[in-house]
């Protein structure tokens, strides 16, 4: 399929816009990167914990990070999810020890700050929504067999695992007792005991991630030299396929796109985290691709002996490969931005990644690459083609 038949645009002519821009971009990142001391790294790299938790009524970000910042020291950073009750807490720590408890610091915190009335019910009852089923089952046992409800282990894992699918199916939370009601196992009188022993808090972990300070570095070690290996080994393969000057074009190319990609999250005060850098590597190897399908048609017209010179043979090349970039690099925005508006916020760094690489790799493969291909094959025959002083030396010499 041909969107565009027999065009003749003038891309190298048209150059200058485009190379202007990638140096803006990349002065402005390089700069906030220097200004912030380096990329916002997310705690996979940096070590920490992440805590997704989901409320029944979501308080304000502030009065979070006021109730954390009681029990837990350093930066902690509240992200709302959306119009959902959901909201993603993050906090960095100093060493493993830290790590440790601080889990149980963060929940104690936020009971202590959205649970007072489930508290004032009884400082004894048991929070449902906190807890595991193990723990449930535990806290059950005996007062079930106090008010004459006998069940057996399996009977009484079975009754758990019931409450935890209701829980599990809205959210993670039971909003309130009396919902249990219709759950398999949960007679009246069941539910008497539970309403006497439990409370519903006003929230649930829904995940905890946690990663210690030297797996994030050595995490962090680890993306940056996948990065560079992948650049280096792709330098080698176009190397061998074509000439030197192609594959040391398209490596800066790509290194350009990596480079202000990596800025924009910068500026945009984006984390970069493990997401992210599976986006960098994907956007490697797109952005090769795509420049690779020019150098080739360029090559193909060199063998071709296309008249003309080699500023018009890559002219002609981008522009007959330029409704293949189109659909291909098209289609694929089009599934980035979806994922950017549709995919939650765990795709949100990686789609974000994907929107920015697509848009940066595309133009760079026209009027990056190539560009800088014209401008090292005109400097390498500049080098190997006798000067005139030589050749009235050769002629005299005749």
């Amino acid at each position: 399929m041909e969107i565009f038949k027999h065009t003749k645009f003038d891309f190298l002519g048209k150059k200058w816009p485009f190379i202007w821009l990638s140096v803006a971009l990349t002065v402005a990142g390089l700069a906030s990167l220097v200004i912030k001391g380096g990329p916002r790294y997310g705690i996979d790299f940096n070590g920490g914990a992440l805590m997704d938790v989901n409320f029944i009524k979501r308080p304000s970000a502030e009065a979070i990070r006021a109730a954390l910042h009681q029990t837990i020291n350093g930066e902690i950073e509240v992200q709302e999810i959306g119009n959902s009750q959901e909201v993603l807490i993050s906090t960095g720590a100093r060493d493993d020890r830290a790590l440790q408890i601080v889990r149980n610091d963060m929940i104690a915190a936020l009971d202590g700050a959205f649970n007072a009335a489930a508290h004032s019910a009884g400082s004894s009852k048991f929070d449902i929504n906190t807890a595991g089923q193990a723990a449930l089952a535990d806290h059950l046992r005996e007062p079930l067999t106090r008010a004459g409800v006998l069940l057996s282990e399996d009977a009484l894992q079975a009754l758990t695992k019931a409450i935890g699918a209701y829980r599990d199916a809205h959210s993670g939370l039971v909003a309130r007792l009396d919902d249990l009601a219709g759950v398999p196992g949960v007679t009246p009188q069941v539910l008497n005991v539970i309403k006497q022993e439990c409370v519903a808090g006003n929230f649930t972990i829904r995940s905890v991630e946690i990663v210690g300070p030297k797996i994030g570095a050595d995490l962090r070690q680890q993306a940056v030299n996948v990065v560079l290996i992948a650049l280096a080994a792709m330098l080698v393969y176009i190397a061998f396929r074509f000439e030197w000057i192609y594959g040391v074009s398209a490596v800066i190319a790509v290194f350009h796109d990596t480079i202000i990609t990596i800025g924009i999250f910068s500026l945009l005060n984006k984390q970069i985290d493990l997401t992210v850098i599976a986006a960098l590597l994907t956007l490697v190897g797109y952005s090769m691709n795509d420049t690779i399908v020019t150098f080739d048609r360029i090559r193909e017209n060199l063998k071709m002996q296309v008249r003309g010179s080699f500023n018009d043979i890559v002219n002609l090349s981008i522009n007959q490969t330029l409704s293949r970039t189109v659909l291909t690099s098209g289609l694929t925005f089009l599934t980035a931005v979806s994922l950017f508006l549709f995919g939650g916020q765990v795709l949100n760094g990686f789609s974000l990644a994907l929107v920015i690489g697509i848009i940066i790799g595309t133009y760079s493969s026209i009027f990056v690459a190539s560009p800088i291909l014209v401008a090292g094959r005109n400097l390498t025959e500049g080098r190997t083609r006798p000067s005139g002083k030589s050749l009235k030396t050769a002629k005299a010499v005749r």
